[in-house]
């Protein structure tokens, strides 16, 4: 099963369904409203124009719609009514042709121009059966059954291809879009957990959500805009750390997540960032990327390098001691974005007291710690997942406005039929750092 539970952690499922709808909503108009969106907007609200009917206030085109700028593009429906997918299923992953999905009521067909290959897809790969079994247990839900075949996927552009039954056509065919892996259904599912009916990014085609839509200025790269969600994630972590003026962050890991983090630290003007890695090419890409320190942890003690940069004699900068830690450096946010068994001990063992660790790494095996240490410190221990609406369109934004610099996080594109050998060669760092796949690539 894909699809989220009536009951989503002692909630009505159509409750929340109706609460995500507005949210998103919400931050879509926000988001629209940006001036370095706007200002090169191309959807338009082709029905509620030809009709004389004013647009929806939640519609994605809201104040911008105008009739000269209709793209009537019917190039966009697919000459087959087949797609190429890549299927995961007993711990291996296949090309497979499948029909072209269908989309439902509010949804719509996309066609998929880039996907991002997430971490946490090898990791749903390798451990799937811990995946399902700690998903479970911690949320009553059955993100897929581990016999059955699941397209994961779930960060993507795509381009607007048709709509299905109870939809307003707001954007224009042709359009590129970006969305939040979540389809809107009754009973909501996650996007990327799915089968060949409801499937990820890594097809031809997909459904999604019309309510979901956030358009692409041509100011975003189809990879960029691929790139919004994992980077709403590290948005959200670094909100989770709830970084002060004087706060100096280490990002443990620079891996795509951690890369991400180290972007938006940059972005916000925090720093000096520490960073640390054992892979020399990510060590670089972390540094390009903006951070300030970055260590290799079998040369230089991460920790250390914090404190070098961390020390100070200032009353106003410096971080609260405790009984059995004196005072003596800036507050510390540390980000773990590993997602390997005993990171978070290390980080316990090594990080200085009253810091805050952000646990941002996608775990999937069950991990320890020793609780005395974070106790003795008196450190704060926050967990980070996904993001808010809000996140979402705040970072396309930036994306749009040349912000968030991002450029050179992806360092490999390949077609569906080189996803699997893709996700063979992301297990060594020094071959690649982010791939995205490009359906029709060959």
């Amino acid at each position: 099963m894909t699809a989220i539970s009536t009951l989503i952690m002692g909630v009505p499922a159509a409750a929340w369904l109706a609460l995500t709808r507005q949210k998103f909503v919400i931050a879509r108009r926000r988001y629209i409203d940006l001036p370095s969106v706007a200002k090169c907007q191309v959807i338009v609200v082709s029905r509620q124009v030809q009709t004389g009917a004013e647009c929806d206030p939640g519609g994605a085109a809201t104040g911008v719609a105008t009739p000269h700028r209709i793209k009537e593009r019917s190039s966009m429906t697919p000459e087959t009514s087949s797609m190429e997918t890549v299927v995961m299923q007993n711990g291996t992953l296949t090309v497979t042709t499948v029909p072209i999905p269908t989309p439902g009521p509010r949804e719509v067909l996309v066609k998929v121009l880039a996907a991002g290959i997430c971490g946490s897809d090898l990791h749903c790969l390798a451990h799937a059966s811990e995946l399902l079994s700690s998903t479970k247990a911690a949320t009553g839900i059955d993100l897929f059954d581990i016999n059955d075949p699941v397209v994961m996927g779930h960060e993507f552009c795509a381009e607007v291809v048709s709509y299905g039954p109870e939809t307003r056509g707001t954007i224009t065919p042709g359009t590129r879009v970006a969305s939040p892996p979540l389809l809107l259904r009754e009973r909501p599912i996650l996007i990327g957990y799915g089968g060949p009916d409801i499937p990820g990014a890594y097809s031809e085609y997909m459904i999604l959500s019309e309510d979901l839509l956030f358009p692409v200025p041509d100011s975003i790269s189809d990879e960029n805009a691929a790139l919004a969600e994992p980077l709403a994630v590290a948005l959200h972590a670094v909100n989770r750390g709830k970084l002060g003026t004087h706060d100096v962050p280490l990002v443990i890991g620079c891996g795509p997540i951690g890369l991400a983090v180290i972007s938006i630290l940059k972005m916000q003007g925090t720093g000096p960032i520490v960073a640390a890695d054992f892979s020399p090419s990510r060590r670089a890409m972390a540094e390009a990327l903006g951070a300030d320190v970055v260590v290799d942890p079998r040369v230089t003690s991460p920790y250390d390098a914090w404190r070098e940069v961390a020390a100070t004699d200032d009353p106003e900068q410096m971080a609260p001691g405790n009984l059995m830690f004196p005072p003596g450096f800036r507050p510390a946010v540390v980000f773990e974005c590993v997602g390997v068994p005993g990171v978070i001990q290390q980080i316990l063992d090594g990080a200085p007291a009253n810091a805050t660790v952000v646990v941002a790494g996608v775990c999937m095996q069950q991990d320890s710690f020793y609780p005395t240490f974070a106790i003795l410190k008196e450190i704060d221990l926050v967990f980070s997942i996904a993001f808010s609406p809000e996140e979402y369109g705040e970072v396309l934004g930036h994306l749009a406005s040349g912000a968030l610099k991002v450029d050179g996080l992806v360092t490999s594109r390949v077609g569906l039929n080189e996803v699997a050998d893709a996700f063979k060669r992301l297990a060594d760092p020094e071959q690649d750092g982010k791939i995205v796949a490009i359906p029709g690539r060959h």
